[in-house]
């Protein structure tokens, strides 16, 4: 199972499976005892594939920690999620030396754990599927990159004799204003002169 179909959701224990939507939110399977549930849209529920740790440099997969466990334990159960904060926060730091301290919590790194070994329980440690499908979007993003950098490179000589042809449009528009402008005075004075005539 992909990672993107395995849900956390905040004030539920454990993991879910993603089943089908719901009215108004969706229908989520328990992957400890296989109970449904329904999820009121309101809920904070996160795929699995959407959490990334903060590092020193910038983020990293939960996927890619997860790895780092299962090498780690060579695929076994790791530390125990309810373990002091001290021995989690060593643990952690083995795993993954960059992880910023400052952002990563202990309640972090114990949900972190508790996943693990739940995944391992159920033997779905395999993120085979997930590296497949990331690989394939890195692929496309590139081509729609790449498409994006042609299509600029091609858009200038395509709006150069557009821009002329304006320019060629907005003659007229000047001349007359040119007009407009040497009519202009005539009109003054004979604003000037009738105002003059209501003196006398």
């Amino acid at each position: 199972m992909a990672l993107k179909d395995i849900m956390a959701i905040s004030g539920y224990p454990g993991l879910y499976k993603y089943v089908s939507q719901g009215r108004n939110g969706i229908i989520v399977e328990s992957l400890t005892d296989g109970k449904r549930s329904h999820i009121s849209a309101t809920a904070k529920v996160s795929a699995l594939s959407d959490i990334a740790i903060f590092t020193n440099d910038g983020e990293k997969p939960l996927r890619e920690i997860l790895n780092s466990i299962k090498e780690k334990e060579n695929g076994a159960q790791t530390i125990s999620h309810k373990s002091s904060n001290d021995e989690l926060k060593k643990f952690f730091l083995e795993v993954e030396p960059d992880y910023d301290t400052d952002r990563v919590y202990t309640s972090d790194i114990k949900k972190v754990v508790a996943w693990y070994n739940q995944l391992q329980v159920l033997n779905m440690l395999d993120f085979a599927e997930d590296e497949k499908e990331e690989a394939a979007e890195q692929t496309e993003e590139k081509a729609d990159s790449d498409d994006s950098q042609e299509e600029k490179a091609a858009k200038p000589k395509a709006k150069a004799q557009p821009k002329s042809a304006v320019a060629k449009e907005k003659k007229p528009t000047a001349q007359k204003k040119v007009q407009a402008a040497k009519a202009k005075p005539a009109g003054d004075g004979g604003a000037k002169k009738s105002a003059h005539q209501k003196k006398g």
